[in-house]
């Protein structure tokens, strides 16, 4: 079995599918696809007779009932194939390090990229089991095909073992999640599943089923130009403007440099302009909605306090909701984290609830109708040179999986 995850694991981390969040086409790269038909290609093999890619990128499958005169729950896994455009995900070279022993891992393409024990706790965890990082000059992938990889094995199980009992399962790999646009082009009836779980999570046996709530904001500064050699008491730079406003922001709090927990944060992450017009890409996060507003006030504030001395130039303030707290949504569906935490305790783990200081696709389907909590699949250090995970969680993804399958339908009448 680990073999074959293995391979299959291999196979999907080698494909480059970065998004690329300034792309407006859907989905935002057109070789996130190579990844999601030959995803395709083997649930066809597998013997789901409607896989398929849409137009959108989005791959949908149903795995049919093969329970009878039971009313059970249709239940959708669901991972993305897209990677961080944070980190290069091209050459991607997977590296198996057999009966992890404990010592920090060096990786051979840069030997400055060390995977140290005691900045990864999770480490003491798999002593003896086998981890997978890359080499050195990309990140792996882990996030989230180690996902895509545990449920194309409980797939390719349940077919395989009919004599374990399941209501309908759908099926959804999304594209653009990196990016915050995984969910936009998901047709949910034609989906038709009644509860979800995205599987993109970290340690094993974790449940998130609390996200951040997200805004999205771009301050807009309109300087004035003139020619340099003649703006003496003109020229109101709006690059120096905004610059003045990054610098602003509060550095001892309020920032993910310095929050954890619970705690929400303003992250400026990007400038782009010139002398006239300049844009502040921020990004805004808090797990109370209501917080946002009071966090976007203050970015406000700032600005307008820096304007004080730019008397001829202004500002234009732009917010878009990106996601919300499915903990409102989860709250009102405790069967859902009741069977997660049964199959987990099934799978020999101890299940443990958690937040989650972002967001996944679950985050958004749980509002358009899909309440969605998300599993672990064993990634660690996301979006970075360092990540890693271990052959052994991604197998207990998929034993979760199967089990969560197999407990719904024993639980239904």
């Amino acid at each position: 079995m680990l073999e074959n995850i293995k391979e299959r694991f291999f196979c999907y981390v080698k494909i480059d599918t970065q998004s690329d969040p300034h792309s407006a086409k859907q989905p935002s790269t057109e070789k996130q696809k190579n990844l999601s038909k030959i995803l395709v290609k083997e649930l066809l093999e597998m013997g789901i007779k409607d896989a398929h890619l849409d137009e959108y990128g989005y791959v949908y499958a149903t795995i049919p009932s093969n329970s009878v005169k039971k009313n059970i729950p249709t239940i959708c896994f669901c991972s993305h194939v897209d990677t961080s455009p944070d980190c290069s995900g091209e050459n991607v070279k997977p590296i198996l390090h057999k009966n992890y022993n404990g010592d920090d891992l060096i990786l051979p393409d840069d030997n400055t990229i060390v995977i140290r024990k005691s900045e990864h706790p999770d480490l003491e965890n798999q002593i003896g089991n086998d981890i997978i990082t890359a080499s050195g000059t990309t990140l792996l992938g882990a996030d989230n095909k180690a996902g895509v990889t545990a449920i194309m094995m409980a797939c390719q199980y349940l077919i395989e073992k009919p004599h374990i009992k399941h209501g309908i399962i759908k099926i959804l790999f999304t594209p653009d999640e990196e990016i915050g646009r995984g969910t936009n082009f998901v047709n949910i009836e034609k989906l038709g599943a009644k509860y979800g779980y995205t599987v993109d999570g970290e340690s094993l046996g974790s449940i998130e089923n609390e996200t951040f709530s997200a805004d999205g904001m771009k301050v807009i500064i309109h300087g004035v130009s003139q020619h340099p050699g003649f703006a003496k008491n003109r020229m109101e730079s709006s690059i120096k403007i905004a610059s003045e406003i990054v610098a602003a922001l509060p550095k001892d709090k309020l920032s993910p440099e310095t929050t954890e927990g619970m705690q929400g944060f303003i992250h400026p992450v990007g400038i782009n302009g010139q002398v006239e017009t300049t844009e502040i890409e921020l990004i805004i996060r808090d797990f109370e909605t209501e917080g946002l507003q009071k966090l976007e006030d203050l970015v406000k504030n700032i600005t307008h306090q820096i304007l004080v001395n730019y008397p001829n130039s202004t500002a234009e303030f732009h917010i878009h909701e990106q996601y919300r707290n499915m903990k409102v949504i989860l709250d009102n569906h405790p069967q859902i984290i009741n069977i997660a935490k049964a199959a987990m305790v099934k799978s020999g783990l101890k299940p443990h609830l958690q937040s989650i200081r972002g967001g996944t696709d679950g985050s958004r389907l749980s509002f358009m109708g899909l309440p969605c909590p998300n599993i672990f699949a064993g990634e660690h250090a996301f979006h970075s040179k360092q990540e890693w995970v271990s052959l052994q969680d991604i197998h207990k993804a998929m034993e979760t999986i199967v089990n969560i399958c197999e407990i719904w339908e024993s639980e239904s009448e």
